[in-house]
């Protein structure tokens, strides 16, 4: 994979690009979703081929291959040992947080920290379940969990708490130490915890490490159900591949009744592009890092020389949050898309 070229420029319009098609044929720059415009490493796209050219496209399950692969890239990206009856596949991350609020009672609240990803704050109101977002708050001008209002939170019949790690949209990696109390507040009330960790590989920051949050103790494995998928490190979102890691067997039947005949199979190719990026896309996913972190450094560069935008750089993710209320635009949507940028 010597000629990875991410500096490569590939024309997605005309391609039914959610991303591109919303400002049509506009000179606007979209850059509102998490959605790369890479091409997908180079074993992905020729397992893809060979699959087509089999030409049968019938019910299909994961292979004995893939769940090696994703095994052995758990145990050696981020250090866990996942047994093979942990795993349940999925067609996305956003239709398993829509089936654990299934798992709560209908009078439920279901709790995370804001400012977050749009469906965790629908998925609840979607299943006739109270959302509530607990902002998070700052130290040193970084976003951390604020322990005490979650605290708050929780005790107002909470059953289920989302969160997301690293962080969309703030870009944090949160720490050990911040994981560790985060465990304890959701065990001292009871509650269980559906980690989305779909940006886990894209980690900017040197010296940061992303830690999943089921590895924190055996008691907040037993709450858990952890989320991954490889669309946002291979970009693979339109492929609708992810799967759960749900160590414990009740919480895991139970998810798996809440999914039956409403979750759609994962498709083949999905399984085919999982599987070959899985094996074989790690020198890919590396070079792709040290691209991102570049990008990061750059944007910074930039930001720093414009004293109404405060912003930190973010130690994990491709995403960048900006905070424009001093810039005293009505509607800074309206104000970028005017010049060329289109921001979420």
């Amino acid at each position: 994979m010597s000629d990875i070229d991410f500096d490569r420029d590939i024309d997605r319009r005309g391609t039914a690009s959610v991303k591109w098609d919303r400002y049509g044929g506009s000179d606007v720059l979209p850059l509102w979703v998490a959605d790369m415009d890479f091409a997908a490493p180079d074993s992905v796209t020729e397992a893809l081929s060979a699959r087509v050219r089999h030409g049968v496209f019938g019910y299909t399950q994961a292979t004995d291959d893939l769940v090696v692969a994703i095994r052995r890239y758990l145990q050696e990206h981020h250090g866990w040992q996942v047994d093979p009856a942990w795993l349940v596949w999925l067609p996305g991350a956003v239709p398993a947080l829509h089936a654990a609020c299934r798992l709560t009672s209908s009078a439920a609240r279901v709790v995370t920290s804001t400012p977050i990803y749009p469906p965790f704050l629908a998925a609840p109101r979607h299943m006739g379940r109270e959302s509530l977002g607990v902002p998070l708050a700052a130290a040193d001008g970084r976003a951390v969990l604020d322990l005490a209002a979650l605290d708050r939170g929780l005790a107002q019949g909470a059953e289920l708490f989302f969160f997301c790690n690293p962080h969309n949209p703030t870009g944090r990696v949160f720490t050990p130490e911040e994981l560790r109390d985060l465990a304890d507040c959701l065990l001292r009330h009871n509650v269980f915890v559906v980690a989305d960790e779909l940006h886990c590989d894209l980690v900017l920051e040197p010296g940061r490490v992303h830690r999943p949050l089921a590895l924190v103790s055996p008691e907040i494995a037993e709450r858990s159900i952890t989320l991954y998928a490889p669309s946002k490190t291979f970009n693979l979102a339109g492929l609708g591949f992810a799967y759960a890691v749900i160590p414990n067997p009740d919480l895991r039947r139970r998810f798996r009744g809440a999914i039956e005949g409403i979750l759609p199979y994962v498709n083949v190719l999905g399984y085919t592009a999982a599987e070959a990026a899985y094996r074989q896309g790690r020198q890919w996913r590396d070079r792709l890092v040290e691209y991102l972190r570049a990008n990061r450094d750059r944007v910074s560069e930039v930001l720093e020389t414009l004293p109404t935008v405060r912003a930190r750089a973010p130690e994990g993710t491709y995403l960048y949050w900006m905070d424009l209320r001093s810039c005293g635009w009505v509607d800074p949507i309206v104000h970028l898309e005017r010049h060329g940028l289109g921001l979420s």
